[in-house]
């Protein structure tokens, strides 16, 4: 009666577990894909304009994934090795999440991913929000400025629409696409039509996803034809009264993707060419200054919502330009400041003077306070949670302990083993290129994991040799050991992070294993109830010929 009992408890628990991963992992995932800035509901205002521009026109070409490593080959981009050489040159560094929709929403609001309120993911068009927060093309446009955009049909949901003049979008990625955008852009800038023209290349990003990765042939390729298009740009151009800035939103891992905290993925090459600008090589960047940066060559108001500052040792900016910044800054970061606490529902902090490190200190200071009285009671709940299970275990220990506890190493082995290994994946949000991808592969890898261990405790154990019983028992045995493994990771996200996204977008890394552990608890908990019946199957069909065996001797 008390191994029935046992026997029921561990299914009903194996049971609880595969509904808590489930419901959780898709939590986790709709919750990133909800989050929305604190400042969503009351952003700061646009201040006035800085004045005379530094510029006829802004030309930003954005080469979507382009590499840092990529942009630096002369022989892959000589177009690009000709302006870097003419102009203003640095690395640009970005933050998590790098996706894309992420990525434009910094690139023109010159807020990072968790304040810009731009989506934390890539949603599909038809869920895609419009920008709540100011931007390039609201500034310049409040500035009495013509502007356009040729790209992906993405940036026709993200910019307010009220604020392009001209435009054309497609939601092809490819070099056809890109052709098009191309083909579009060039009589705007013949013709002189507008003073912010934004034209997005994406076929790099193509061929990083659906060609190869970034080290395949094709990338280089994709890259070379992104280098011709630049070179048709630029012919349009005067940049003794011009200005043309080369960037990306991101890059992507050697075997294609992004999105997660992967080094490679955070740095962005970064070319300012053209009137305004000092050339030279300068020292690394945010990606949240390229939008103050270009507000001050444009003359209008710094985006409202910007954390960067204007990069003046590379610009050469009008006396006007140059006497309104300090000013303007110090109202544009205060405001911010002021916004953001009201979102925190806490006092502002005095902060005075023009230092944008300083504001974004404060800033930086509340939200650490904030997350810092969050997690603690997660983390005395997450001790007390991971504990519990090892003390059973000390207390319960028998004969065959040591058995399951190899088992459920094994399994994060094997696991492991073809996912890092074998397969070359990372253990970030790049490698997921899907919902549904991810969570098919990490089905079939946790479950092939799980049969292959499950077998060799089982013959090793002699389990199936003691009954059917005793061999349920240890399946269930070796099936939540594994699944208590599998609640490290997910336990030290929720201390960190919560159980979900709220308030602020998570630590990447631990929510990713925390991720990847959830999908792996889910076939862990539902294999282990259909082993447990297999053993206690086999078990049956066994013991007559144990129970001959027997007589025999």
């Amino acid at each position: 009666m008390k191994q029935k009992g046992w026997i029921a408890g561990g299914i009903l628990v194996l049971l609880a577990l595969a509904a808590m991963a489930y419901f959780w992992a898709t939590g986790l995932f709709a919750s990133l894909e909800a989050y929305r800035s604190p400042l969503h509901a009351s952003p700061p205002q646009a201040g006035p304009a800085l004045g005379q521009p530094a510029t006829r026109r802004v030309v930003f070409v954005l080469i979507d994934a382009l590499r840092a490593d990529t942009a630096q080959n002369a022989e892959v981009m000589p177009t690009l090795a000709k302006l870097r050489a003419q102009g203003a040159s640095a690395t640009d560094h970005s933050q998590p999440p790098s996706y894309s929709e992420p990525g434009y929403s910094v690139l023109l609001t010159g807020a990072w991913p968790e304040l810009s309120d731009g989506p934390a993911v890539n949603l599909d068009y038809a869920d895609i929000p419009t920008f709540t927060q100011d931007n390039l093309f609201s500034a310049a446009h409040r500035a009495g400025l013509q502007t356009a955009v040729s790209g992906y049909y993405w940036f026709e949901k993200l910019i307010p629409q009220s604020a392009v003049d001209l435009s054309f979008y497609t939601p092809g990625e490819d070099r056809v696409a890109d052709r098009a955008v191309v083909d579009a852009a060039l009589p705007w800038l013949a013709g002189d039509q507008a003073q912010l023209v934004l034209v997005h290349i994406d076929q790099v990003d193509y061929a990083g996803h659906h060609e190869g990765g970034a080290k395949s042939p094709a990338w280089n390729e994709a890259a070379r034809r992104a280098d011709d298009l630049l070179a048709e740009i630029v012919a349009q151009l005067d940049l003794s009264q011009d200005t043309l800035l080369v960037t990306s939103d991101h890059g992507q891992i050697d075997a294609g993707g992004h999105g997660g905290d992967d080094p490679v993925v955070l740095v962005e090459p970064f070319v300012l060419v053209g009137a305004g600008v000092k050339p030279g090589s300068y020292p690394d960047i945010q990606m949240v200054d390229i939008a103050p940066t270009l507000a001050a060559l444009l003359g209008t108001n710094l985006p409202a919502s910007t954390q960067g500052q204007v990069l003046t040792d590379m610009l050469d900016l009008p006396e006007q330009t140059l006497a309104a910044l300090p000013a303007a800054t110090q109202a544009q970061q205060t405001a911010l400041l002021k916004a953001y606490s009201a979102g925190m529902g806490v006092a502002a902090p005095a902060v005075a003077g023009t230092d944008v490190a300083a504001y974004q200190a404060a800033i930086a200071s509340i939200r650490a306070d904030r997350i810092a009285c969050e997690r603690l009671p997660r983390i005395g709940l997450a001790v007390v949670l991971g504990l519990i299970p090892l003390v059973m275990l000390f207390l319960k220990r028998r004969s065959g302990t040591a058995w399951f506890l190899g088992g459920a190493i094994l399994f994060q082995a094997l696991f492991h083993f073809r996912y890092a290994f074998l397969d070359g994946k990372v253990y970030s949000l790049s490698g997921i290129t899907s919902q549904a991808d991810f969570t098919s592969y990490i089905v079939t890898t946790g479950g092939i994991a799980l049969v292959i261990s499950w077998t060799v405790i089982m013959l090793a154990s002699g389990l199936l040799r003691r009954g059917p019983a005793a061999a349920a028992r240890g399946t269930l045995a070796l099936a939540l050991t594994t699944a208590y493994l599998l609640l490290i990771p997910i336990l030290y996200h929720f201390a960190l992070n919560g159980a979900v996204v709220t308030g602020f977008l998570p630590e990447m890394a631990p929510a990713f294993m925390a991720l990847l552990s959830l999908v792996a608890l889910i076939i862990v908990s539902a294999g282990g109830l259909l082993l447990t019946g297999l053993a206690a199957l086999l078990a049956t069909r066994s013991q007559p010929e144990n129970n001959r065996m027997e007589g025999s001797i």
